[in-house]
C-alpha cells in the first residue's frame, strides 16, 4: 500500500512538471520577458556560484573557520586578484584556477592549515 502512494506522488509531480515546464511551448503568440526580469536573470548564475563556493570558503566542519589559518580565503583572494588583473586577457579562469591553487596547496599542504 506504502508503494502505491509512492508512485502516484511520482507520477503526479512528474504530470505537474510536464504541464509547468511545456506551457510556453503551447503558447500562440511569442512569449517575452519584462526587461526587468531578463536584466535579473543576467545575476543568476553569480548568485547561484556565490552560494555553492563562499561557504565552501569560510566553513570547516559546519563552523566558521577562523580566517588567519584558512588557506581557502587566501587563495580567493590571490585568485580574485589575479582575475582583476589579466581580465580580458584570454585563458583567465584557467589562470585563476591554478593561481588560487599556487597559494591553496603550500598553506595546507605545507603549514598544514586546514
Amino acid at each position: 500500500m506504502n508503494d502505491f502512494w509512492h508512485i502516484i506522488v511520482i507520477l503526479g509531480l512528474a504530470l505537474i512538471t510536464l504541464i509547468t515546464r511545456s506551457f510556453f511551448l503551447f503558447s500562440e503568440r511569442q512569449w517575452q520577458l519584462p526587461s526587468w526580469m531578463q536584466r535579473g536573470l543576467q545575476f543568476a548564475p553569480i548568485a547561484a556560484l556565490s552560494a555553492v563556493i563562499i561557504p565552501e570558503i569560510f566553513m570547516l566542519n559546519s563552523q566558521i573557520a577562523a580566517p588567519w589559518t584558512n588557506p581557502r580565503v587566501y587563495a580567493a583572494i590571490g585568485g580574485t586578484l589575479f582575475f582583476m588583473a589579466r581580465k580580458g586577457q584570454g585563458q583567465v579562469v584557467l589562470g585563476t584556477i591554478l593561481f588560487g591553487m599556487s597559494i591553496y596547496l603550500p598553506l595546507h599542504l605545507g603549514l598544514g592549515w586546514n
